[in-house]
């Protein structure tokens, strides 16, 4: 049966087929479709057999809990961006160690260009880091096919699966031809070796020699994937290393097949036997075309002779920064560039802007106001919606690091003596990685005014439920800080003196303060209010 998605969607579709029990993630674009794509497939078929399918309060602990689900013998996804990775490292890492027992896929979504990231890391980087294999799609028909076989490696080796995308692979549609079966849920399992689960350095020791031995067997799998491959040219002295969906772009612009040499990588180890092939074809030139960092191009350069001149993104052949396009590829190939599009050169620049009636902008609004009554005041904010607040009208923020660096940056700036110190965090990101950060604050009793912009959800992912609703202020008092100084105001243009004159007030408090501006995001206000309507 043939099915137009998204790489996302074929992702969350394979995933049901191949009969995943728990689906574990933190909302991030472009990741973000995977976990709502099987939440939609199950109210859909709510007579289909049940999988835990619910947002986490980061991806941490969204690793950990499928770490969980595969001890118990069961099939687990985790889903995230590639800064998640980041937050999930630790338990990432470790994962290589204790190995699995349930199937267990890690899914990072990269973000080249930075279309809504902090910065444009590269996944695979983690996986080399852990020893664990990488599989990477070259197209959604790939992704599909991809995520069955990655649980079947993952419990045949006992080790998690890394499948890399990109944002133009999770958000582009492509036909994918799918199963129209769906294989049963694993039923519960202990380990065979429980005590590999348990890291202690006496055990830690005997499962790091078995994972680096495991090396040489995860090439050899590699190896043998089809969607690894070498693909002879005419032109025998040039070769070009295709990773991922660069090789759809490079295909892209030789729709005939390419006159030269073709090293096909889908998947991690890179299989070094299918690299001497191409190097036996007497290959003079290679280039690599990978998205994201130059990985490949790094190991390429121990791989090849010297006599073999090696091009990409270090060389500058293709661009060192941003994503790959075919065009980029059609440059680095040597052809002529297609006609540009005259519509281009129409289309306006619209920069991103709170949306109008968004509580984020009465709350900047008051900020704004009470902080330019004091010399030299700093706002540290936070990863959300109201990062926009960095941008006309209110270019209100001063920094935006990472997720929760807001509350510890603002604290950071109050033990050098910075007053007044305010640190703007919304809801999500508070219960992602705020909550620590004020516990800080708590015990050195600093002098900062922490603003929770709460609006009930994970606004800039869409709207999905944010742990924290209903919880802030048991959270905050719980933490230590003093009830009189949680105080909660309704961010509205008719109470701007309210909250100019509680965020005064908290100011000349020497000590922790919390204000939580609380009012529903307006796109899910309408969203709620259609469906009520709709009842």
């Amino acid at each position: 049966m043939k099915q137009l998605l998204l790489g996302d969607e074929a992702i969350a579709l394979s995933a049901i087929h191949s009969g995943v029990s728990g689906v574990y993630a933190y909302p991030g674009t472009p990741s973000t479709e995977i976990t709502e794509f099987i939440q939609i497939q199950q109210k859909k078929n709510p007579d289909a057999e049940r999988i835990f399918c619910r947002w986490c309060t980061n991806e941490k602990t969204a690793m950990e809990a499928a770490l969980g689900m595969s001890y118990m013998g069961k099939r687990a996804i985790v889903c995230m961006k590639h800064v998640g990775m980041n937050v999930a490292a630790d338990a990432f890492v470790n994962s290589a160690m204790t190995g699995t027992n349930g199937g267990l896929v890690v899914i990072a979504a990269d973000d080249p260009s930075m279309h809504s990231s902090q910065n444009e890391q590269d996944s695979r980087f983690y996986g080399k880091f852990a020893m664990i294999p990488v599989f990477e799609p070259s197209s959604q028909q790939e992704a599909y096919d991809m995520v069955e076989e990655a649980f079947e490696f993952s419990e045949r080796r006992h080790i998690p699966v890394l499948l890399r995308v990109t944002t133009r692979m999770a958000h582009s549609r492509a036909e994918v031809i799918v199963k129209e079966t769906v294989r049963p849920q694993n039923a519960c399992s202990f380990p065979e070796n429980p005590r590999q689960w348990i890291l202690l350095p006496a055990n830690s020791r005997m499962r790091n020699d078995v994972l680096v031995k495991e090396q040489e067997l995860f090439e050899a799998d590699s190896l043998a994937d089809p969607r690894n491959k070498y693909i002879p040219g005419a032109d025998k002295t040039l070769s070009v290393v295709a990773c991922g969906i660069a090789y759809n772009y490079l295909m892209e612009n030789y729709p005939q097949g390419a006159p030269f040499g073709v090293l096909k990588i889908s998947r991690y180890p890179i299989p070094t036997a299918l690299v001497k092939e191409m190097i036996a074809e007497g290959v003079k030139r290679v280039i690599v075309m990978e998205e994201g960092q130059p990985v490949v191009e790094e190991i390429m350069a121990g791989l090849l002779p010297s006599d073999i001149k090696l091009e990409g993104r270090l060389t500058h052949l293709l661009p060192r920064t941003g994503e790959l396009t075919p065009d980029s590829v059609r440059a680095a190939m040597g052809l002529e560039p297609l006609k540009a599009h005259e519509a281009d050169d129409l289309v306006v620049s619209r920069p991103p802007a709170l949306c109008q009636g968004c509580g984020h902008r009465d709350m900047y609004k008051a900020l704004n106001e009470v902080a330019a009554e004091y010399e030299k005041s700093r706002i540290f904010s936070d990863i959300g919606c109201y990062t926009l607040g960095a941008l006309p009208p209110f270019r209100a923020i001063h920094s935006c690091v990472d997720m929760g660096a807001s509350i510890t940056m603002a604290k950071g700036a109050a033990d050098a003596g910075q007053f007044p110190s305010f640190a703007v965090i919304g809801d999500s990101t508070f219960t992602h990685s705020g909550m620590t950060g004020l516990l800080d604050c708590v015990n050195n009793n600093s002098n900062v005014v922490i603003i929770i912009s709460d609006n009930l959800t994970t606004g800039m992912t869409g709207g999905q439920d944010s742990q924290g609703t209903g919880k802030l202020e048991a959270i905050c008092s719980g933490l230590g800080v003093d009830p009189a100084h949680i105080r909660v105001v309704v961010p509205l243009p008719k109470n701007m003196e309210e909250i100019k004159q509680t965020l005064r007030e908290e100011v000349a408090y020497n000590g922790v303060s919390v204000v939580i501006p609380r009012r529903e995001c307006i796109q899910t206000f309408k969203r709620h209010s259609k469906e009520k309507k709709n009842n």
